[in-house]
């Protein structure tokens, strides 16, 4: 199948600003933690306590037979957690009464991955004394607080932004009878290689090679997360915003510099090493096949970590029984890879699935 040009509405939406929807206008979410006991990571490492963080939007409904109807699982990006959704430009256009994800009719959950947010990390205490996980590890995770910390059996949609995306495909696979439909935004369904692979590669060696990372052991944070925050700068959005933002030598620096100076306040080395490091095992190729549910795959055209030049989500979309995808044509209003967060670009083609979806 061919990936077919995206011809829905363009709306005017800037990261930040105020949408159309206010926080009001849904309801708050709720956070709560589940322990999983003695966790044991692809690794064959064990973890005697796995906490999960995560938020939910919304009340659990089942049917007759106790099937859960109305479960959607949003999967946030590497370094990011479920606190990300909860903005104008993402909640705002999506979980108000009458849009997609109206938060009345469904439970929505958003996890922080291993390792993100305030789920178990490096960070906590045990450094880089922490089991080395994978994207495998985090799917199995997320499916243990699903089912056995929230009683979800099932999910009407499983989506997910960047790492979220990439987690959507395993889901996919993994897990192929347990939902509905997916939407993986962001991503690509082959292994991290070429650039992609690239640029995780030179944080992670920016990192190890540093001699104030000390194995790990380090008391103050390492100058090697500054790169790291630069590189995330860097890749996250598209050249002709740069510039706009940056148009000279002396605002690109304050802009950088600011950028990196926020990002510093609340990162830390060992965990992004462990996020970065953390897609190792993700290559969903294999089993493309596996796939049941309806999948419809959205990146964007100026997204520098999945440039659609490369023509592997076209090749690879045919390989899904039901799969379909679209990249979204660069505009004012697209923000690189960014673009996943910008629910107005693409909500109509999530209500499309869901509708398509429908039992």
């Amino acid at each position: 199948m061919k990936i077919k040009p995206y011809r829905g509405i363009i709306w005017i939406v800037f990261l930040f600003t105020v949408g159309p929807v206010s926080s009001a206008d849904y309801p708050a979410p709720a956070e709560a933690d589940f322990t999983v006991r003695d966790f044991k990571f692809a690794s064959g490492e064990t973890l005697p306590e796995l906490r999960l963080h995560y938020r939910t939007l919304g009340k659990s409904e089942k049917d007759g037979q106790g099937k859960t109807t109305n479960a959607v699982l949003i999967m946030h990006g590497t370094t990011g957690s479920g606190a990300q959704f909860i903005r104008p430009e993402f909640a705002g256009e999506l979980f108000g009464p009458g849009q997609p994800l109206d938060a009345t009719r469904f439970l929505i959950v958003l996890p922080d991955g291993i390792g993100h947010g305030k789920s178990s990390k490096p960070s906590d205490g045990m450094h880089a004394k922490f089991p080395r996980y994978g994207y495998n590890d985090m799917v199995e995770a997320q499916y243990r607080l699903l089912v056995d910390g929230l009683g979800v059996n099932h999910a009407r949609l499983v989506m997910g932004t960047s790492m979220g995306g990439m987690h959507t495909w395993l889901w996919g696979e993994m897990h192929s009878d347990f939902m509905d439909a997916l939407m993986p935004l962001a991503s690509l369904p082959t292994q991290i290689s070429g650039r992609n692979r690239a640029w995780r590669r030179l944080v992670a060696d920016a990192i190890r090679n540093d001699p104030a990372w000390n194995g790990g052991d380090y008391k103050t944070q390492p100058p090697s997360l500054r790169t790291a925050a630069e590189m995330l700068w860097f890749m996250s959005s598209n050249p002709v915003l740069r510039q706009k933002e940056a148009p000279t030598l002396a605002k690109t620096d304050e802009v950088l510099d600011k950028f990196v100076a926020d990002y510093l306040k609340n990162s830390d080395a060992n965990d992004v090493l462990y996020a970065i490091e953390a897609s190792h095992d993700y290559d969903p190729g294999p089993s493309l096949e596996k796939i049941q549910a309806p999948l419809l795959a959205i990146n964007s055209a100026d997204d520098l970590i999945n440039p659609p030049e490369l023509g592997i989500l076209e090749r690879e979309i045919k390989r899904v029984p039901h799969g379909r995808a679209i990249v979204i044509p660069m505009s004012e209003n697209t923000r690189g890879h960014g673009s996943h967060t910008i629910a107005a670009l693409w909500k109509d083609e999530l209500a499309k699935l869901l509708q398509q979806s429908e039992h």
